[in-house]
């Protein structure tokens, strides 16, 4: 993900200060990018080898360093930084690691090198700490344009015995070009964001009430005479955050969890290109994407506030007890099943040279047709097999799949489903000779010229012809209302006049997407439809 993650500071003396970023760094780097040190960072990228790994060989990535830094860095002067605005030492390198799988750097430092980012990064954090901020001061909010980038900021606060008000202030912003992938990660930051602030502010909690505890400050400066705060407390105004959480890895901790960000974040959303306009099913599987994350972050909620209320033995057995409902559910979703094993059945090519033609065209007759396809076994990588193989021959929205259970489950809750031989079924009449999609995927599949790659791409093809059969149907009949004497009509422009076709088509109704529905449905009301009818 091209963004750069930064950890802010509002300081007493001199304002909003940037403390710690990160920002992606792509090899080979480009001669002349970043600061005029560059080459140097070529030497590095050279240098580097093996898996993600975390260094501390970067140069000049303090802009307090000296008065080279000085000279050449856009960062603030040394003489403008306290001990609250610096993160690494003077002299210190900075971090970085690198992604051998993609040949990505992540390097933290205090302020970016490019003049360009540091002026991004610079206005990002003024206003994540002064003007935009959400009510009640922390919290997430979101802000920016196109010419200085857009911003995901959290702002936070830092128990700190000596500051005004025992606390200071503090945000993680996260700044990229992409307006859309950032509102897009919008869950996935707040969540993550929140756990590496909950981490903070507890090191740091710790250590303000053993301060308190040897010292109260509050008691203190209740009987102290009133004097200019600021020269109070001797110079006291400003506290690193290493001080404050007493942790002196916590640069490097940071890096780590910034980089990770960056990462996961760049590799949880990807873009498809797409000839032509999505088929039912890319929709369908994006609609159940959809109300995935949307039952993860109820179960991620709803697991938050029992943590808050029940106490587990060996905590982390408490929190895999919690995940495993979110586990379970999903295996009767067809859009995130998939087998564990080395598939039993290659193709449907192979499923048929396994079953016989006669039995596998019976089988395939009651898939295409929506009946319940029962299959029981003792293997249970044997049902689950067949099951991913038989569901390519059905629209995604179709296909609702219990891989394996103890007991009969009716035919409204899946057209699939997996047995253990011990249970009764109730029986099923089987006749029929089959709709016209059927006599033409056994062709395919006894055409041995045909690689499994082309019979594939074959029952894409006739999936889309059928689903378009089916989106005229539904527009005739459920849409525009029209009288069965047409819709006989229709049928037989269509090819589909018999009866198994009939069934097939209106099985096959129940799986078009919502979003088509939906369109069509908006279209039908709008007044320039009514228009166009009249």
């Amino acid at each position: 993900m091209n963004a750069i993650v930064a950890l802010c500071h509002f300081c007493e003396l001199h304002g909003p200060r940037t403390l710690f970023c990160t920002e992606v760094l792509h090899a080979p780097l480009p001669q002349g990018a970043g600061s005029g040190d560059s080459p140097g960072q070529g030497e590095q990228a050279e240098e580097e080898e093996g898996g993600i790994q975390m260094s501390s060989r970067i140069h000049s990535h303090s802009p307090a360093d000296g008065a080279g830094a000085e000279a050449s860095s856009p960062g603030p002067k040394k003489s403008d930084m306290c001990e609250g605005c610096r993160s690494l030492a003077v002299g210190h390198p900075g971090y970085i690691s690198h992604d051998k799988e993609t040949s990505i750097k992540y390097v933290s430092h205090q302020h970016p090198n490019h003049p360009q980012l540091f002026s991004i990064v610079r206005q990002a954090c003024v206003r994540s700490l002064s003007c935009e901020v959400c009510p009640g001061r922390e919290g997430p909010i979101f802000f920016g344009d196109e010419q200085h980038g857009f911003v995901f900021s959290h702002t936070f606060f830092i128990k700190d015995s000596l500051a005004r008000g025992f606390q200071r202030w503090y945000s993680i912003i996260a700044i990229m070009m992409d307006r859309i992938y950032l509102i897009n990660s919008w869950p996935f930051l707040l969540g993550k964001i929140r756990g590496i602030i909950d981490e903070l502010q507890g090191k740091a909690l710790k250590v303000f009430e053993a301060e308190q505890f040897g010292c109260p400050q509050r008691a203190q400066r209740m009987n102290t005479a009133f004097t200019p705060f600021l020269h109070q407390r001797n110079g006291n105004a400003a506290r690193s955050l290493t001080s404050l959480t007493s942790d002196d890895n916590l640069w490097a901790c940071l890096h780590t969890s910034f980089a990770w960000l960056l990462k996961s974040c760049g590799s949880r959303l990807t873009e498809k290109l797409l000839e032509g306009a999505p088929t039912e099913d890319t929709l369908v599987q994006m609609e159940k994407l959809a109300d995935l994350e949307e039952e993860s972050e109820s179960w991620d909620n709803a697991e938050a506030e029992e943590e808050k209320t029940l106490v587990f033995p060996e905590g982390a057995e408490g929190q895999e007890q919690i995940k495993c409902p979110t586990d379970l559910s999903s295996l009767s979703d067809c859009g995130s099943w998939q087998p564990r094993k080395l598939p039993v059945f290659k193709s449907l090519r192979h499923m048929r040279q396994v079953l016989g033609a006669p039995s596998f065209r019976m089988l395939a007759w009651h898939v295409l047709m929506g009946n319940q396809v029962i299959w029981k076994s003792r293997d249970i990588d044997l049902v689950q097999s067949a099951f991913e193989v038989l569901r390519t021959m059905l629209p995604v929205g179709c296909v609702r799949i219990i891989p394996y259970s103890n007991q009969y489950e009716e035919a409204y809750r899946c057209n699939f489903l997996g047995l253990s031989p011990q249970v009764q079924i109730p029986p099923h009449v089987l006749s029929s000779v089959g709709p016209t999609i059927l006599s033409k995927i056994e062709a395919a599949l006894t055409n041995q010229n045909l690689s499994v790659d082309v019979v594939d791409q074959c029952l894409v093809c006739l999936k889309e012809e059928w689903m378009n059969k089916v989106k005229v149907l539904f527009k005739f009949t459920k849409v525009d209302s029209r009288p069965k004497e047409d819709t006989q009509k229709l049928l037989s422009i269509l090819g589909a006049s018999e009866e198994d076709n009939v069934k097939l088509l209106k099985f096959w109704m129940t799986g078009l997407s919502k979003t088509y529905k939906s369109h069509l449905m908006s279209t039908v009301r709008s007044p320039t439809a009514s228009e166009s009818r009249n």
